[in-house]
């Protein structure tokens, strides 16, 4: 059986490097896959191996791979918190913005670069200061550089910014040597700290679980933590706290903040008998819950798994940005050594420095950081933006296929219609009144527990006496004979009309959808009242958005009747539907609609309870209302937390939000790479251009892939 082993990579600051560990890491035997995400600072990985030494042994090749790229990071098992299998800190703490001694060392080296430049010492002294500045500020780069290369360890920032500052001192360009070293560390502080900005909002997403559970014990509360916790105990909740674990309530009425599960900023009464969720936070009163669920397998535990998991599911951007830079920094070096060494052989009247100031420009440029930084952070961004919404998106794969759909099916009963039966017309017959057949369809259906009784009680709204209801006949499949109020009354289907002799067909019956009860009073036929589901509030204004938004196909699969499927399709302008399935036949439906599709993808909307075979098979599974539901979870890629079907549109609107993101940052960081390599390659463009070439758009791709976390669904637009 596969292991899955999760670990923490605190202190990881190079997204090249940690790009680089995953392709090494994949690379060790029997690892089935593995992932490292820079912006979680994680690394998830599936093995086959089972003995315990095995995994001790594997554990410490990822442990050498991750010191050979980046020494200083602490790596230890999530679970284990720094218990198990972690290793001493040696660098500086990288996850903090403003490291103390980086900035005294900074203002430092720049003063005396500075007193260098314009106070007009000797040159021998000048020289003294540019030296001294330089080791300043570039004095841990070189020592990285070194300690990478006796690793094996070429092509990374470090060798590069060494290897083109010592050429620079080698040309006597002693003032650009040193502002090489200056720009890239204030370049690299600010991209740190827009880094860990992105990264704390990225937590912020997270931190829905529950601090502790007030345990009630007796007449005595223990605080202590979920995780604690056993189903069957009874916790307190108080005004402002989360609640820590699924249950039901047992005492209390209050108002809960849903927001962190569902995206809605309206509260939510619950009261005794209710369901509660863990996570919701409740607003006012005091609540008494009985647990039902351990802290691993309740709703909160359940979505911060998806969310900090969806890094695992890469989406291509991001594995051909992995690609590209496997190949992109080499070729860039080995091209600047052609211009240094080659290109003055073979030109006439060609300077060997002017050349290898030009090579030293490539090598400046060539790091591929803000690619690697910056992508994976733009679609954990859309990720975390759809949490925020209420919507789980398992993946960044999951998020750029949303982008691609152009076919969209959906389920009827729960996803398009509320689930519901309401009476929605009541058809009195000549003779008697609305009031009066409803009054008799509630007498009828006293007693029984049948949906469609239920719904007729509802709609009455009154309370019915058990002495009002003389005597009582449920006929099985038709419906039902009763004495009420002085009344014979008979209400049920057509056959039941028929085979007491008393039916009359009213054609006005194929107007309604749904199911009809009819009712005969004293032998005479009084009419019928249609049963059917309504349609949710945001329906249609979800099958217009979808057009809008360029889905060339609209299809709806349901198991109800011809009658209600027409109708629902007719109301909502549906290009297609399908009635009366059974699930395996909804399937073949579905393949029929592939077949007809073209190139773009096909999206499945359902309950995710009985539609999970065809949440499986469509490109996008996407569950509806699957709030507490573990089926729809397990089964959808995409899942929408509320009952609105119009959340597909949002979660599409932040997928091509993500987009244009991950594309501006593609173009910024190649195009101005690309000019300034052009550039300095024609001799045209100075080491200053290259820093900014390299840090300084990485720095702009970081803030901007920071944007994708924000979407104001209400006003339906980004900022």
């Amino acid at each position: 059986m596969p292991l899955k082993m999760e670990y923490n990579l605190d202190g990881l600051a190079c997204a090249n490097c940690a790009a680089k560990m995953e392709s090494q890491i994949k690379k060790l035997p029997r690892i089935k896959w593995a992932s490292v995400h820079f912006g979680t600072s994680t690394l998830a990985l599936e093995t086959d191996f089972d003995a315990l030494d095995d995994v001790e042994k594997l554990e410490e090749e990822i442990k050498k791979i991750v010191q050979k790229h980046e020494p200083h990071v602490v790596i230890y098992k999530k679970e284990a918190q720094n218990k198990s299998f972690a290793f001493k800190k040696s660098g500086p703490d990288l996850e903090r913005p403003l490291p103390r001694k980086q900035l005294l060392r900074l203002a430092l080296g720049l003063a005396i670069y500075l007193a260098a430049l314009f106070l007009g010492f000797p040159p021998a002294f000048q020289l003294f200061l540019y030296g001294a500045a330089y080791l300043l500020l570039g004095g841990e780069i070189l020592i990285n550089a070194l300690s990478n290369i006796r690793r094996g360890q070429l092509f990374d920032e470090n060798f590069l910014m060494s290897l083109a500052t010592a050429g620079a001192f080698a040309l006597k360009e002693y003032p650009e040597a040193v502002a090489v070293m200056l720009f890239y560390q204030i370049g690299a502080l600010f991209e740190n700290m827009a880094t860990v900005r992105s990264r704390r909002f990225i937590q912020s997403l997270l931190e829905i679980k529950p601090a502790y559970a007030n345990l009630k014990r007796g007449d005595t509360i223990f605080q202590i933590a979920p995780e604690e916790v056993r189903v069957g105990d009874i916790v307190i909740v108080k005004p402002g706290e989360r609640v820590p674990l699924d249950g039901f309530i047992l005492e209390g009425r209050c108002l809960v903040d849903t927001s962190a599960l569902t995206g809605e900023s309206l509260p939510r009464e619950v009261k005794p008998g209710e369901e509660i969720l863990s996570g919701f936070i409740n607003t006012s009163g005091l609540l008494t819950v009985k647990v039902t669920k351990e802290f691993g397998d309740s709703t909160v535990a359940r979505i911060l798994h998806l969310v900090q998991n969806a890094a695992e599911r890469k989406a291509p951007a991001e594995n051909f940005i992995t690609r590209f830079a496997r190949y992109y920094t080499p070729a860039v070096v080995g091209f600047a050594a052609m211009l240094a060494f080659i290109f003055p052989l073979f030109l006439p009247g060609a300077s060997f420095s002017a050349w290898l100031y030009r090579a030293l420009i490539f090598l400046v440029v060539s790091c591929p950081c803000a690619l690697v930084l910056s992508i994976p952070l733009s679609f954990f961004g859309g990720i975390g933006s759809a949490s925020k919404n209420g919507i789980l998106v398992k993946g960044g794969n999951f998020l750029e296929a949303l982008n691609n759909v152009d076919t969209v099916v959906f389920d009827k009963t729960g996803t398009l219609t509320k689930g519901e039966l309401k009476v929605t017309s009541i058809v009195p017959a000549p003779g008697f009144a609305r009031e009066e057949l409803l009054e008799a369809a509630a007498l009828a259906e006293a007693y029984s527990s049948h949906p469609l009784a239920k719904a007729v009680r509802e709609a009455y709204g009154r309370e019915i006496l058990p002495e009002e209801i003389e005597d009582y006949e449920e006929i099985a499949w038709q419906g039902i004979r009763t004495t009420a109020k002085g009344k014979r009354i008979t209400a049920g289907n057509e056959k039941l009309m028929e085979s007491a002799g008393i039916f009359e067909q009213n054609k006005d019956t194929e107007k309604f959808p749904g199911t009809a009860i009819h009712l005969a009073i004293n032998g005479r036929y009084a009419g019928y009242l249609h049963i059917s589901d309504e349609l949710k509030d945001d329906s249609a204004r979800t099958i217009k958005g979808l057009k809008e938004l360029g889905v060339k196909k609209i299809a709806m699969l349901t198991g109800d009747n011809e009658k209600a499927a027409a109708l629902v399709a007719d109301k909502l302008g549906l290009d297609q539907y399908f009635a009366g399935l059974l699930p395996h036949e909804k399937v073949a439906r579905l393949e029929e609609i592939y077949a007809e599709k073209g190139k773009g993808l096909l999206a499945f909307v359902g309950d995710g309870l009985n539609d999970a075979p065809v949440l499986a098979r469509a490109d996008v599974g996407v569950a509806m209302g699957a709030l507490g539901s573990d089926a729809a979870i397990e089964a959808a890629d995409v899942v929408i937390m509320t009952d609105e079907p119009s959340k597909l549109l949002t979660a599409i609107k932040i997928a091509g939000k993500t987009k244009k993101i991950v594309w501006q940052n593609i173009i910024l960081a190649l195009g101005v790479k690309g000019v300034i390599l052009a550039l300095g390659a024609a001799g045209a463009a100075t080491l200053w251009a290259a820093i900014f070439a390299d840090v300084g758009v990485a720095v702009i791709c970081v803030i901007n892939s920071i944007r994708a976390l924000h979407f104001k669904a209400k006003r339906a637009s980004w900022y």
